[in-house]
């Protein structure tokens, strides 16, 4: 599988976070769109198969992230 270079990933976690905290699923059709694109690119970028598993294999796969705290996982 193609790995995701950590900027690109970290804008992608980036931009579906201001999307999220902006409503956009609630949003114009565009701006619904754009959050489907992010999500879909995200899926594809990590390997996973829901946009929830992605922001955390892509938060997991960015520098600074503590593989060994699956505290997330656990909750």
């Amino acid at each position: 599988m193609l790995m995701a270079h950590p900027t690109v990933l970290r804008n992608l976690v980036e931009q579906y976070e201001a999307l999220c905290l902006l409503h956009a699923e609630n949003g114009s059709t565009e701006a619904r769109q754009r959050m489907d694109d992010i999500a879909y690119t995200l899926c594809v970028s990590t390997g996973t198969a829901d946009v929830d598993s992605a922001l955390v294999a892509a938060r997991h796969r960015l520098p600074g992230a503590r593989p060994e705290d699956d505290s997330v996982l656990s909750a």
